[in-house]
This record gives structure tokens, C-alpha cells and sequence, in this order.
């Protein structure tokens, strides 16, 4: 057995009993592919430019309108010496640092922690950065979440979840939610695609875990056909994730 029919094997993906076989496709029904998910990349694609689009065009001018203005502050003169022990020191040396620093530009110690004092001014992320990021990440969700509700609301598996398991995994995958999955899929690939160029967040490290979590969730949900619980999964934290993101908004507008 070759190494994909291993990976593949049934009884990896599969309740006791089941089989590939038993999901056959014919020309009404149709079962999810894990090829399919290839698409997620262009949807990747697609949405980082779209997301480019509304920050420019609805996202900055609406901040604003709301009054969000960025906070005037002072430049750090260039200095290519000090940049250098700021790449090496960091953002916050230690003040033997700042003093091994000063005697060795022939510079004032007060002058020199000045600069630096400027110098992490200019690192720190502007608010209407802040809040395009946030804007975007809420209209995203404000949108999946209320498609969600409109595709599931008529669903009897919503209402009575032991519907979930009826012939399972022999369950036809409908269109509307195939696409739902990938554009969820898609959102959270260009999430990791654009976390680092976004304003660094104190739990970096635990938004790119989270992120590659997602992916691998939706991807082993879709691929087992898990449709069903997956889209319910994904209803309940996007319903909290755009409450999230709009108190973010209300935090950079104050």
C-alpha cells in the first residue's frame, strides 16, 4: 500500500463500516472531495484583494468620518549607528545598554534614550491601521455569520442534532454549504498569509496556532463529511468573532 492509500485509508477518515465505495458519486449526488480544497488557495488569493480594496475605499474613510485619526508623534532622527544598536538591543534595552550605547556614538546618554524613546514611537501600530484591520475582520464575519443563518435556519439537523448522523457518512453534499466551507477555508489561509504584515498583537504566536488549528479542523471536517456539525461549528464562532472585532472598533474609534 503506497503512501497516499495509506493516508487516505478509510478507516482513518471513516465510522466502522464505511467505506469510499459507499460514497460514490452519481449525477445528482455529489460527496465532498478533498481536492475540492485546493481552491481555497486562489480564494485566498481573492480575498486578500478584496480585503485590500474595502480597507482603501470603505474602511479608512469611514474610520474617518467616525473621527479615528492617527496620533501625531515626534521622529527619531537618522542615525544609522543608533538603528543598528536598536536592531541589536531591541525596543527596550536596559540602561547599561543605553549608557555602553551613548559612549559609543559620543553621544549624551539623555539624547540617546530620547532616540530610542522616538524610535519605538514609530513602531507602534497607527489606530487607523488598527481599525481597517478590525473593519475588515468584522464585515467578514458579520457576513458569514448572517449567511450562515440564512443557508441553515430551514435545516432539520440544526433543530434536532442526532439528524447530523442520519446515514452518515452517506450524506450529499449541498452546493451553498460546499461553498460556505471553502470561503471559511479560504478566510482563514489569507489570515495566515497577511498576520505578518498586520499589527503585531501581544498573542501572535497564539493567532498563527489558532489560525493553522482552524484550517486543519475544516480541512479534516470537510474531507470525513462532517458537513453538517462543521457549518454549525463555524455559525457559533462567527457569531462571536464579529461581536469580537466590533468592540475592537469601538475601543480604536474611543
Amino acid at each position: 500500500m503506497g503512501l497516499s492509500e495509506e493516508l487516505w485509508h478509510h478507516q482513518y477518515w471513516l465510522p466502522p463500516g464505511a467505506t469510499w465505495e459507499d460514497m460514490k458519486e452519481s449525477a445528482d449526488t455529489h460527496y465532498p472531495k478533498p481536492q475540492d480544497l485546493w481552491l481555497c488557495l486562489p480564494g485566498a488569493l481573492l480575498l486578500i484583494v478584496v480585503r485590500c480594496i474595502f480597507e482603501r475605499t470603505i474602511a479608512l474613510p469611514l474610520g474617518r468620518t467616525l473621527g479615528v485619526r492617527d496620533k501625531r508623534r515626534p521622529k527619531a532622527q537618522p542615525s544609522a549607528t543608533l538603528e543598528g544598536f536598536y536592531k541589536l538591543l531591541g525596543r527596550t534595552p536596559k540602561e547599561g545598554d543605553l549608557i555602553s550605547v551613548a559612549k559609543q556614538s559620543g553621544l549624551p546618554v539623555r539624547t540617546v534614550q530620547t532616540w530610542f524613546r522616538h524610535r519605538r514611537a514609530q513602531d507602534h501600530p497607527r489606530l487607523t491601521k488598527r481599525f481597517c484591520e478590525a473593519s475588515w475582520r468584522f464585515t467578514f464575519y458579520f457576513t458569514s455569520f448572517f449567511s450562515g443563518v440564512a443557508l441553515l435556519y430551514d435545516k432539520p439537523w440544526v433543530w434536532d442534532h442526532t439528524v447530523c448522523w442520519l446515514r452518515y457518512p452517506q450524506q450529499p453534499l449541498l452546493p451553498a454549504l460546499g461553498w460556505f466551507y471553502l470561503l471559511e477555508l479560504s478566510f482563514y489561509c489569507s489570515l495566515v498569509v497577511t498576520l505578518p504584515f498586520d499589527v503585531k498583537r501581544k498573542d501572535f504566536k497564539e493567532q498563527i496556532i489558532h489560525h493553522i488549528a482552524t484550517i486543519t479542523l475544516i480541512f479534516v471536517s470537510y474531507c470525513a463529511n462532517l458537513i453538517r456539525l462543521g457549518v454549525m461549528i463555524m455559525l457559533i464562532h462567527d457569531a462571536s468573532d464579529y461581536l469580537l472585532e466590533h468592540i475592537l472598533l469601538l475601543r480604536d474609534k474611543i
